[in-house]
């Protein structure tokens, strides 16, 4: 987004929770912030681009000083509870607000949004050199055919569209030996991983499941799953909780598992003695791109997928997940 465009767009999502009859107008602003009156009352609101809970905590530790509202285009649960706590207003582009300043007390739902599009440009295979990247990989087309067995073609079309889309740097000329760079990892990470929910895999199933520890009955499973050969690996809360314990409490499970159809994924679940149930704690997928088998780990008996897929999968599942997601994220990533 142009940043001479954010000044218009905050003043723009601020207007639209408040009634129709206040008076608005907006004095100066730059590429990151806004100077407003509402009805004479000054407010100072601050974009948060996406309204993650990484974004919120950033604005609030920042040293620049703290705005009175923060505007996103829409608002995570965990960034809401951050920012209401620090005593900062929020307004996100769904029309959900809570605003508490002087005279102007303002608390919205906002609409239900749709259901997000598929990003443009991202498509399986540029998710799936993201994932590698992300995981350590060389930005060159030879490493990354090796890491993810994709083609000359696909490999050199994904690294092309991370770079258009700035995500990647040249980090050598062209030739034989070039290559690209991460140019912001975390910028890299939130929209990989938006990306990645929007490409959730379509089919699913939910399995009954008796286990009292996630982690032992998803290590026995898979032993089972090794030995008819079935490729698995497992994500969300189970995987952060290998990867860097957050959550104590990890009443389900989620599953990437070899197989493309309904019935493949009813089989496979019933190698292991499982069958579909409506609200079963167990969620079997099949994987949602080539990087995510093949980078695949073991640790604590389990096949634990890339990490940053376990983060894209914990950032959509509430305010513990995402909170979950930021410590995985902290542990592994550093900052």
């Amino acid at each position: 987004m142009p940043a001479n465009d954010i000044p218009h767009r905050l003043e723009t999502a601020v207007a639209a929770v408040l009634p129709p009859s206040v008076r608005i107008r907006r004095r100066g602003g730059d590429g990151r912030s806004a100077g407003l009156e509402i009805n004479g009352e000054p407010l100072q609101v601050m974009w948060l681009g996406e309204g993650g809970l990484r974004q919120a905590r950033a604005l609030i530790n920042g040293r620049e000083s703290r705005p009175h509202v923060a505007v996103a285009r829409r608002m995570s649960l965990a960034a809401r509870e951050t920012l209401s706590a620090a005593g900062i207003g929020w307004v996100d582009e769904t029309g959900a607000a809570e605003i508490a300043r002087g005279q102007l007390v303002v608390s919205r739902d906002g609409r239900v949004p749709k259901p997000p599009g598929k990003p443009p440009h991202w498509t399986p295979s540029v998710l799936a050199i993201a994932e590698a990247l992300l995981c350590g990989g060389r930005g060159t087309v030879g490493d990354m055919r090796k890491i993810t067995a994709l083609s000359a073609g696909s490999a050199t079309s994904a690294l092309r569209t991370l770079a258009d889309l700035g995500l990647l740097r040249a980090e050598a000329p062209r030739g034989p030996n070039a290559a690209r760079r991460i140019a912001d990892t975390n910028r890299l990470l939130d929209e990989y991983a938006t990306a990645a929910a929007a490409h959730m895999p379509a089919i699913s199933i939910a399995v009954g499941v008796t286990w009292h520890d996630p982690v032992a009955g998803l290590a026995d499973m898979g032993r089972q799953w090794d030995r008819a050969g079935i490729p698995w690996a497992v994500s969300g809360a189970v995987a952060g909780s290998v990867l860097a314990p957050h959550l104590t409490n990890l009443a389900s499970g989620d599953v990437y598992i070899e197989g493309k159809t309904g019935a493949a994924l009813e089989w496979m679940a019933a190698k292991v003695g499982l069958r579909p149930i409506r609200g079963g704690r167990l969620t079997l997928r099949p994987f949602p791109t080539v990087t995510t088998a093949r980078l695949a780990t073991v640790r604590s008996g389990l096949r634990l997928v890339p990490w940053p897929r376990a983060y894209a999968d914990l950032r959509i599942t509430g305010v513990r997940g995402e909170e979950a997601a930021e410590h995985l994220r902290e542990t592994i990533h550093g900052r």
